[in-house]
């Protein structure tokens, strides 16, 4: 995956990708397609409700029943 770097939050429903390089300048929340190429990219993971983003990093919510096992891989690829 690079140099992008996942990490759990202390919501279990959220998880952080880490990355090298700046995303956005100001915070930036994303719960619908239309806003920024990579949040597009994540909404359209089944399961992922919501994308925060922040200088290099992003924290992404998946909705309570959705499994972190189905989502990690379009999360990587995303990002490649």
């Amino acid at each position: 995956m690079g140099s992008a770097r996942i990490g759990p939050t202390p919501n279990p429903n959220a998880l952080k990708v880490t990355v090298d390089r700046v995303l956005v300048e100001k915070p930036m929340t994303f719960s619908s397609p239309g806003g920024h190429p990579l949040a597009d990219a994540l909404l359209a993971i089944p399961g992922v409700v919501s994308v925060f983003m922040l200088k290099n990093y992003a924290t992404i919510t998946k909705s309570p029943e959705a499994d972190w096992d189905a989502i990690e891989p379009g999360i990587e690829e995303a990002f490649r």
